[in-house]
């Protein structure tokens, strides 16, 4: 059987854990700082864990993930 294919846009804005759980960057802060509040781009800083039925469709774009 072939090997499948992962989406390009998947590969670049999601990672895996080594338990199997999804990383992504949080959303919102690519502009309009200024309207935000200072404890909103706080907890935006870095990476989140992503919930389980988000992580699931995310799974069928990396086939090759965990």
């Amino acid at each position: 059987m072939p090997k499948l294919k992962s989406k390009s846009g998947a590969k670049k804005r999601f990672k895996f854990t080594s338990t199997g759980k999804v990383k992504c960057q949080a959303a919102g802060k690519r502009h309009g700082m200024i309207k935000r509040t200072k404890k909103f781009i706080r907890n935006a800083r870095g990476t989140m864990v992503l919930s389980d039925p988000d992580a699931r469709a995310v799974k069928t774009f990396l086939p090759y993930g965990r």
